[in-house]
């Protein structure tokens, strides 16, 4: 079986000093590797080529066969890596704690131990009131960019 970390060294090795950041590594027992990748202008499908391109030139396929899945994360997945929270200040996320509650709002700040975002406070007789709430990356469970087509 390919080693998990094996993939993300070869990736790794290939992004450094470049502006695109790893997002996730996945391998399955089938030898099914995936890798999102991603960058603050958004990756290109080339890009995407040409990192499926140096995995595939430093694993031996005759070794063990594989399948490769080179990508983007998607607009459905949740947040993984700190970058991809950097990416969505200013726009609307929700945000889903330990506890199972859901809050969205648009993500105002990043900083190293938690996200700020400002949400709508909809108690009656308050119309268009706006707070800021703070989440610690411990109390959250998953944050996705809320995808809005106004």
């Amino acid at each position: 079986m390919i080693n998990k970390e094996t993939v993300k060294e070869l990736v790794n090795d290939f992004i450094a000093e470049k502006e695109i950041f790893l997002v996730d590594v996945k391998v399955s027992t089938t030898n099914r590797i995936t890798v999102h990748v991603n960058k603050p202008s958004g990756i290109t499908i080339d890009e995407c080529a040409m990192i499926s391109r140096h995995i595939e030139t430093n694993l031996d396929r005759n070794r063990e066969d594989y399948e490769l899945n080179v990508s983007s994360p998607g607009l459905n997945m949740p947040f993984r890596v700190r970058e991809q929270f950097e990416m969505s200040i200013g726009r609307q996320v929700e945000i889903i704690d330990n506890q199972g509650k859901k809050t969205r709002g648009v993500l105002m700040k990043v900083e190293d131990e938690g996200i700020e975002i400002e949400s709508e406070n909809n108690t009656k007789g308050k119309k268009n009131d706006t707070e800021e709430i703070s989440f610690n990356f411990n109390e959250i469970k998953t944050v996705k960019e809320v995808i809005s087509f106004k």
